[in-house]
């Protein structure tokens, strides 16, 4: 079943020349969007006074290199070869690596991130959910993937993210709401510090 959907979504490579450069730019470098996103929901919340968004979009941050993590550790244990060095006939348009296949970084990033900015800002949340779901195609169109190892990938992201926004977000609210009251104000709001009255 799985290297059957991988055959499907691969042989599209074939047929869509014209896509090959788009495809290679996202499957290397489209994580490059997901931090702009980051940053994007962090001074939105921030410029808003919004500390439980500020917070959330940290830990957003955080939980896509936690999730990596133990992605490492399941990738290790599993020891899974990526489908090229297993099928036939596969169109490969990345360079090949000698890592494990399962479960994917690329889709565990876009993961946990896309969970955690629908906690911290649910448009660009849908945003970076629709990426994530795009760039698990891509790891499967350019050859590097089988689907289990993206749907794993945005599964555990998406996991340790969630987890997260109801472990750990209250703790970082509470440091950003006591930061807010320190010389390191601005770190988590541009929102003038209210005038004491007499």
């Amino acid at each position: 079943m799985d290297g059957s959907i991988f055959r499907l979504i691969n042989r599209l490579a074939d047929r869509t020349g014209w896509a090959h450069g788009l495809f290679r730019a996202n499957a290397g470098y489209g994580v490059a969007a997901f931090a702009v996103l980051l940053l994007v929901a962090y001074i939105n919340g921030r410029q808003h006074a919004d500390l439980t968004a500020v917070a959330t979009s940290v830990w957003a941050a955080i939980a896509a290199m936690v999730a990596l993590g133990i992605g490492q550790i399941i990738g290790s244990a599993v020891d899974r070869a990526r489908p090229y060095d297993t099928l036939a006939n596969v169109h490969i348009l990345v360079d090949k690596t000698t890592d494990f296949s399962f479960p994917s970084d690329h889709a565990t990033v876009a993961g946990a991130v896309a969970i955690g900015l629908l906690f911290a800002n649910r448009r660009l949340g849908i945003i970076a959910s629709v990426l994530a779901v795009l760039m698990a195609f891509t790891r499967i169109y350019v050859g590097a993937h089988y689907p289990s190892d993206v749907l794993a990938g945005l599964i555990l992201g998406g996991i340790v993210a969630a987890t997260g926004r109801f472990v750990i977000v209250p703790t970082l609210t509470k440091i950003a709401r006591w930061l807010s009251t320190t010389p390191l104000r601005p770190l988590v709001t541009s929102a003038a510090r209210p005038q004491l009255t007499t």
